[in-house]
């Protein structure tokens, strides 16, 4: 698209994004994703019933007092989003694009960040990298992700789910908070996910549009494989073909919801004619009740 029609269209999503940040998710956002790390302050004097595993040992060894090392809790965050480009995410029948939609919802998520005082990057993937954003802070940088976003042309259709935890497992040395943003058409990424989890809390947001569980019943329909090409031709009258159809899209959820429980992180599902703000509202609000992992 041309620089006019990109700068319209990242005005209309900051205009979404940040009026849906200010009205709801300032406060859930910071609530639910507080920071866990504790970070050194300073050195003081050993007072009574201080714990005896704080002593500075170097510093007591060289003033002959005996001294602690006080910690605090890191309040900063680094947000990182790990979005997919692939081909299927280019697919709508409700008036937006799954990829769209998860623009809009990176768009969120940054200006949350953004409100919080926390760095924010984003990884763009199809079956390799298409582009990454190291974490910084402003609108000015947050803006500058979501015309990424917008003007996307990845390079190839395909969906490398592992290789894109394995390169934010590799890039991120501070604990951060990834969100990985796609349909999860893919397989084989549980144990780069459960690698990625163990230092890193993860989110998966799942975006699907309803014709990717359920057929109409319009006849002979030649449908297409948006990443590998290939056409098929479905008989929509049989009821075993739509029912097969609704089986492959609920496997496929299944083992990407089973991925992320079993490496202990969490997992969202939502269709695009979902309200994704009230989804995610919800759902920070339900981790700032029962605490963060």
């Amino acid at each position: 698209m041309d620089t006019a029609e990109l700068i319209r269209k990242v005005r209309k999503v900051e205009i979404k994004t940040r009026r849906l940040t200010r009205n709801l998710f300032t406060g859930g956002y910071h609530s639910a994703f507080k920071g866990r790390g504790m970070s050194f302050s300073e050195v003081r004097q050993y007072q009574f019933g201080d714990d005896v595993r704080t002593i500075d040992w170097n510093v007591t060894a060289r003033t002959g007092e005996p001294h602690i090392k006080i910690f605090e809790e890191e309040r900063e965050l680094t947000v990182m989003l790990l979005v997919d480009v692939s081909g299927s995410s280019f697919f709508g029948t409700t008036g937006q694009w799954k990829q769209e939609v998860l623009t809009e919802i990176c768009a969120l998520l940054a200006f949350s960040a953004d409100s919080n005082n926390d760095k924010v990057g984003v990884l763009l993937f199809s079956d390799r990298n298409e582009l990454y954003i190291s974490p910084k802070k402003g609108r000015q940088h947050t803006l500058r992700i979501i015309r990424e976003l917008l003007n996307v042309q990845p390079s190839d259709r395909g969906t490398d789910l592992a290789g894109a935890m394995q390169f934010a497992r590799n890039i991120l040395k501070k604990r951060s908070v990834c969100f990985i943003l796609s349909d999860f058409w893919a397989s084989d990424y549980d144990a780069a996910l459960r690698v990625l989890a163990r230092r890193h809390d993860c989110v998966g947001i799942h975006c699907w549009d309803p014709r990717e569980r359920k057929l109409p019943d319009v006849g002979l329909l030649c449908v297409r494989n948006a990443e590998s090409g290939k056409k098929t031709w479905l008989d929509t009258t049989d009821p075993t073909v739509r029912e097969h159809y609704i089986e492959r899209f609920d496997e496929s959820r299944d083992y990407a919801a089973k991925a992320f429980r079993r490496a202990g992180a969490d997992f969202i599902s939502l269709q695009t004619t979902e309200s994704y703000a009230t989804t995610l509202l919800h759902f920070f609000e339900k981790r700032a009740r029962v605490g963060t992992h």
